[in-house]
């Protein structure tokens, strides 16, 4: 275990060193300036590579394989009965939405672009309501595709109709919320969401028979960008129809506002 550590420490020395030499390069070829607090940007460097390195170690030993024994389990004849039956999978699309929901919430990349939304639009973007808007879209966006791996449906319909879908509401959505919505589906594959969704697509492809996990096993994280931008921006849109609505009541009967 202590070998694979420090060869994925190493790894990731090697991944980083192209990023730095190009900081290097402009900081010192380009702009001509001495690098601002060099011994905490040293510092901080030392803490990244450590930080990631342990990061993929634990991807490698523990995320991983837990995403994997947990499909395999879910899907296992004993517990399951017949596999290939899409309707005696309830706890397996149970527990997509809820793992989908649960590391979505925790996305350290959605975090920060939701108090950025929230700072940048003085508060008229909802910090909470963005992130459970997106948790919300990528929980369904499992339960779509695990429901996909144990049918054998074709992938490319599910993103004809849902980028249908997309389109259909960039017309009507507020404009504002537009591109923050297409945002909002690329954050979702970051570090925390993308391990265990490839793993349990994986470990459920492995499972079901006459599934390849090759074939069948990936395609989840595309869906994961996907529905996020649908229930964003169907969130602005509730939000946009909730407020004109309670504009037209105040319209109709101006009292109402005084005794609220």
């Amino acid at each position: 275990m202590i070998n694979d550590l420090i060869t994925t420490i190493a790894a990731t020395v090697t991944d980083v060193l192209p990023i730095a030499l190009i900081l290097v390069f402009f900081q010192a070829v380009v702009l001509r300036k001495p690098v601002p607090h060099l011994r905490k940007v040293l510092v901080g460097g030392v803490y990244v590579v450590l930080g990631l390195g342990l990061f993929l170690f634990g991807l490698q030993e523990a995320l991983f394989p837990l995403g994997e024994t947990m499909a395999r389990q879910l899907t296992d004849p004993a517990f399951l009965g017949d596999p290939t039956d899409w309707t005696a999978h309830g706890w397996t699309y149970l527990f997509a939405f809820a793992i989908g929901f649960s590391t979505t919430i925790a996305e350290p990349s959605l975090i920060a672009v939701a108090i950025k939304a929230r700072d940048v639009s003085g508060g008229a973007v909802n910090e909470w309501g963005l992130r459970i808007a997106v948790a919300f879209g990528v929980a369904l966006s499992l339960v779509f595709g695990t429901y996909r791996i144990v049918t054998g449906t074709p992938l490319y319909l599910y993103m004809i109709v849902g980028y249908a879908i997309v389109i259909m509401q960039t017309v009507y959505a507020p404009k504002v919320m537009v591109p923050l919505a297409y945002d909002s589906g690329g954050v979702t594959t970051s570090t925390v969401t993308v391990p265990l969704v490839a793993a349990l697509g994986l470990g459920l492809a492995s499972s079901v028979p006459g599934r390849s996990p090759a074939l069948d096993g990936f395609g989840l994280i595309a869906l994961a960008s996907l529905f996020p931008m649908i229930t964003v921006m169907g969130y602005a849109q509730l939000v946009q129809w909730t407020e004109g609505r309670r504009q037209r009541r105040l319209v109709a009967d101006p009292e109402t506002e005084d005794s609220e």
